[in-house]
């Protein structure tokens, strides 16, 4: 059984590859997505901010690393739903959900979580413990998924986690590449109640995003013309889980579950190594479940400012635990150095 989800594009759009096009879904009213201008200014920065000095030396303190509980998003029966009243945007072939809009949304009531008004009333993109910036596409996602096309990465027949998943484009271009599984975890169920899910969804529609066509190439350009009906393939769909929470509760969740579970053959991260406090954690999660002839690709600044990681200190860390053998296989040398990171566990083919 097709679901069909109805939407309007605007005829002035581009169908250039790179260009932000914009379509509306039924019911968005216009003057809200203007309302949404009013905290568009925070997705300008291209680093994550702790807020004011003051803040940011609270924070720090008050928080080494907090165990939030996992949860598995289900995916609705009604698809038209997920992405009623959302505003989309795309980049490179992908569809994702106009960040400004959500966060302006979620200040209307949709946010269980509280993250938005925190983060906007601290002038924050990360508060640790309490929200881990997954409402904002992060530059390093995109040096990893150019990172894949030149490198050739193949996912077809892979199983696949996209940790710290935000978005989600990661995942949904490892779907792209007809990966046999794909699972995302971001660290706040808001994120991915309002943001992944929907872009898994509207990433999955027969013309619109090719989903499962093509050859095994991990990217794939946008259609000439998208249509204004599209048919969500809910085959794709099983394909994905979604789950929330922090890392070793998720870990936990998945090798404890009765669902049954395969380690991951690739693991996808973006972002996610901003803060020292959490390396141990994040090095148990992927020592977890990672195949045992997996591949990590980490993506990251060399150093971020007034957080205190980076690609160097996490190398590092790595090194000095003697599980995993790393390698920088590109460095984007463009504004603040960015880096690319390949891991395996070190007895592995």
């Amino acid at each position: 059984m097709a679901f069909r989800f109805n939407f309007c594009i605007d005829e002035n759009e581009s169908n250039e590859p790179e260009a932000h096009d914009k379509m509306c879904f039924p019911k968005r009213k216009q003057d809200s997505i203007e309302k949404s201008k009013q905290i568009a200014d925070m997705a300008a920065d291209p680093s994550p901010r702790l807020g004011t000095e003051k803040q940011r030396e609270e924070m720090l303190s008050k928080t080494k690393f907090c165990f939030k509980a996992a949860k598995e998003h289900s995916v609705p029966e009604d698809l038209g739903k997920v992405l009623e009243n959302k505003v989309m945007e795309t980049v490179s072939g992908l569809y994702y959900i106009k960040m400004s809009v959500v966060e302006m949304m979620c200040l209307d009531g949709a946010d269980r979580e509280g993250i938005v008004s925190k983060s906007v009333s601290s002038h924050s993109d990360l508060i640790p413990g309490v929200y881990e910036g997954g409402l904002k596409i992060w530059e390093c996602t995109f040096d990893l998924i150019d990172y894949f096309s030149e490198a050739k990465i193949q996912f077809a027949n892979k199983t696949v986690l996209d940790l710290g998943c935000g978005a989600g484009l990661l995942g949904i271009v490892a779907l792209r590449g007809k990966a046999e599984k794909v699972h995302f975890q971001d660290y706040n169920s808001t994120v991915i109640d309002e943001i992944t899910l929907p872009n898994a969804v509207a990433n999955c529609t027969n013309k619109g995003g090719r989903m499962g066509s093509g050859d095994n190439r991990t990217t794939s350009k946008p259609p000439s013309k998208r249509p204004r009906k599209a048919e969500c393939l809910p085959d794709v769909l099983t394909k994905c889980r979604f789950f929330s929470g922090e890392w070793s509760e998720v870990s936990r969740l998945l090798l404890s579950s009765n669902k049954p579970f395969s380690k991951y053959d690739i693991i996808l991260t973006s972002e996610t190594i901003y803060n020292p406090d959490y390396y141990s954690a994040l090095h148990n999660t992927l020592a977890q479940l990672l195949d045992k002839n997996g591949r990590v690709y980490l993506a990251s600044k060399a150093h971020y400012f007034g957080v205190g990681g980076g690609i160097y200190l996490f190398e590092k860390f790595v090194e000095e635990r003697n599980v995993f053998r790393t390698s920088i296989v590109k460095i984007i040398d463009k504004g603040l150095q960015r880096c690319i990171m390949e891991m395996a566990f070190k007895d592995s083919s």
